[in-house]
Order: structure tokens, then sequence, then C-alpha cells
């Protein structure tokens, strides 16, 4: 790998290796925990993909590599037993990126219930779930990032 080909070796970030993430959630807390590590993942609504007959929603995407520190990751996250899926304000054909906020989990007829994918600007994404069934792998090495992601709390001052 050459210094300036943009790519991050992770053997050097903190002076130890690190894996490649790998989750899968099976209830709404293990749900949280994906949902923290895919804050401001981005992806073009094209990488959203739901396979009626598989039962399947993948998506891909580039998501901040909060344990790496100035890195983004390409990823994806997949459900299975996916009944139905249905959006508000997303465009299929945009060529804008999409920024995950945050997934929340809808309890309906046990073990089933609603996945929701919250996005910056107001679009939402909805999975209707036989059951919880997630998982989220790292697909390739970390990337240096062009900027790191801010949140108006990032704004705020220090309490004294």
């Amino acid at each position: 790998m050459s210094p300036d080909s943009g790519a991050v070796d992770p053997t050097r970030s903190g002076g130890g290796e690190i894996q490649p993430l790998r989750l899968l959630a099976e209830d709404e807390l293990d749900l949280q925990i994906i949902s923290a590590a895919l804050q401001d993942a981005l992806m073009l609504p094209g990488d959203i993909r739901w396979d009626r007959q598989a039962r399947t929603l993948t998506i891909s995407m580039d998501r901040f590599c909060w344990e790496c520190g100035g890195t983004r990751v390409r990823a994806a996250l997949q459900f299975g037993d996916v009944q139905a899926v249905s959006s508000r304000d997303l465009e299929r054909e945009s060529p804008l990126k999409l920024e995950l906020l945050a997934i929340d989990f809808a309890a309906g007829d046990p073990p089933g219930g609603d996945v929701l994918m919250m996005f910056a600007g107001g679009a939402d994404l909805r999975a209707r779930v036989e059951c919880l069934d997630a998982v989220l792998a790292d697909l390739d090495r970390p990337y240096k990032a062009k900027a790191a992601p801010k949140h108006a709390a990032d704004d705020q001052p220090e309490p004294a």
C-alpha cells in the first residue's frame, strides 16, 4: 500500500490491529449496538436492495469507523425475514448520498416488528420483519475519511 493511496493500514491505528467489525442483532438491544456503529454511515439510495423472494434487505454503505478514528470502511447490513419495505422522502434514483442517523425497532407481534432507519433530512426506511435477524459486516479495509461527522452537540461549550 503506497503512503498516498488514501487507504489506512489498521495495524498502524492505535498500535494494534483492528479486526473488521462483524455484529449480529437478534433483539432490540443488539440492534442499538449496530445503530451506534452505523451512525453517520453514507450510502446512495441505489445501495438499498430488497429481495422480496429471498426476504432480505441488504444495504451497502461507507460507515464512519468510530473505533478507528478518522476513517471510513465499506460495510453491509442485511436483515432477514423481511415481509415488507416502505420509505418516506427517499428518492430511489437520487445521486445524493443518504446519511444514516439511527436505527430503531418497534416491536409488533412477537418476535416481529418494524425496523426504522432514519436519515438526515427527514427520509426514512421501514422494514417489517417476522423476527429481528440482522448482520453487519465490514467488507474492506478502512480508508481515510474526507471529514469527520459533526453533530450539533459538538458545537456546545463544555459545562463548567
